[in-house]
């Protein structure tokens, strides 16, 4: 007969939390007792459950709740050893898989598991993500007010900040402990329906950053599971808003990926997902609608979509606080891409020449990965010296930021210039390039 193996996950619970096994048998009875559940446990139950025997079903709730309030932080079906139950809720099965996510990407080994992006991944339909707000469980880990969903709000803001100044590499390992530390503990938490759903809100637009990041890391997979996690929290939440911003930019992520065709198909959802659209958010969302177009080579509708873009950024007169990243800079690096994709390469060198103009100072990431971009093409049409100048300016940010995409750009300078260290400029950009590094990963 084989031995059962023993719960490690519960055992090491156990010992955090310093029960005796009759301690812990009566932490979970408090639990059930609350929850009006008439099922009970005894020291020997907990000893059984610690040597590899499965609770039941009915229990495990009440066994994570009681080890959630002594621990201070949300405790998971995964984190117990437990299976997850096929028929659980599904909001708290979302809460508690971004808890998951988020710990499982703290470690570098959990990062690299989930590195590879997938074309067939499974995108829910704001239909079957909608409106289960209601069926979330309250009462578990206190009570939260507009007072803790602000601070999340404004945790994203500055994490974002971070992102745009020095990277994917020292913003995003923030995101995933304040997710797992703080924002896992909010959205089991009591709350009125109003708190609730800002919360859930709040957590979508924070899971979508952390997927952007993990694109900026290089970490595709992860990025995709992030914003999963973001349409199912935006769905629940009913805010189209951040829903179809997480479409757009999954497809953000596949054109850039060489994806063409999921691109557009991600593109088009973002558009028929989004609310009653004003100038700015038209013209984010046909941007991208014109790369992705582009990429596949449909000509019209690529001229199309970017002539919306370009009318649609005319019309808008201030600076939106969800699509402040999508400014005039932004709509020429779309109209840049869509002249590269349809072989207008001395086009897309303008056009990224005019980006680099209008580009805010704060970006300094996008600085140095877009002008990089902006040598590569002004090499592609014979302009060395103008492409070694531009390299040089790309150069003197880049050793303050921690970028997979930025890395990469430099790796693809280091091999474009070395066919032509015979003239002195590009010797010289070499040279230095061979010797400055980003700044230390963390």
């Amino acid at each position: 007969m084989t031995a059962r193996e023993p719960n490690e996950n519960l055992r090491r619970l156990h010992a955090e939390a310093g029960w005796t096994l009759g301690q812990a048998a009566m932490a979970v009875n408090r639990a059930a007792l609350e929850a009006g559940s008439e099922h009970r446990a005894t020291k020997d139950n907990v000893s059984k459950w610690l040597g590899g025997h499965a609770p039941r079903e009915a229990l495990r709730p009440l066994i994570l709740e009681a080890f959630s309030r002594k621990l201070g932080r949300p405790i998971t079906h995964a984190d117990a050893g437990f299976p997850i139950p096929v028929d659980q809720d599904q909001a708290r099965g979302t809460f508690e898989s971004l808890i998951d996510l988020g710990r499982l990407t703290m470690e570098r080994r959990g990062v690299l598991s989930l590195g590879l992006f997938s074309v067939a991944l499974t995108i829910p339909d704001w239909q079957d993500v909608v409106g289960r707000v209601s069926a979330v469980a309250t009462g578990k880990t206190g009570k939260i007010g507009m007072h803790e969903v602000d601070v999340v709000n404004a945790m994203t803001e500055r994490i974002s900040a971070l992102d745009d100044e020095f990277g994917g590499r020292i913003a995003r390992p923030m995101a995933a402990s304040f997710l797992v530390t703080t924002v896992g503990e909010h959205l089991l938490a009591d709350a009125t329906p109003e708190v609730k759903a800002a919360m859930l809100s709040a957590a979508a637009d924070l899971s979508y950053l952390t997927g952007y990041m993990a694109v900026d890391e290089g970490l595709n997979g992860l990025a995709q599971q992030f914003y999963v996690k973001a349409l199912e929290l935006a769905g629940e939440a009913e805010d189209h808003l951040t829903y179809c911003t997480t479409l757009r930019g999954m497809s953000v992520q596949a054109v850039d990926l060489g994806h063409g065709s999921t691109a557009m198909q991600l593109a088009d959802a973002a558009a028929e997902a989004a609310p009653k659209a004003g100038p700015r958010m038209l013209a984010f969302l046909r941007g991208q609608q014109a790369h992705s177009a582009a990429q596949e080579g449909e000509r019209t509708a690529a001229l199309r979509y970017i002539r919306e873009a370009e009318a649609a950024m005319d019309r808008a007169e201030s600076r939106s606080a969800a699509f402040g990243s999508y400014d005039p800079a932004a709509l020429h690096y779309h109209i840049a891409q869509v002249r590269y994709e349809l072989g207008d390469v001395a086009g897309s060198v303008e056009a990224l020449q005019e980006s680099d103009k209008l580009r805010f100072s704060v970006y300094q990431r996008a600085r140095v990965r877009m002008r990089a971009l902006l040598a590569e093409r002004q090499l592609a049409i014979g302009h060395l010296e103008e492409a070694v100048k531009t390299w040089h300016t790309a150069l003197d940010d880049y050793p303050r930021v921690q970028s997979g995409r930025a890395d990469k750009r430099i790796d693809n300078m280091r091999a474009l210039i070395r066919p032509h260290l015979k003239h002195q400029g590009a010797a010289e950009l070499y040279e230095r390039a061979r010797t400055i590094k980003p700044a230390q990963a963390v």
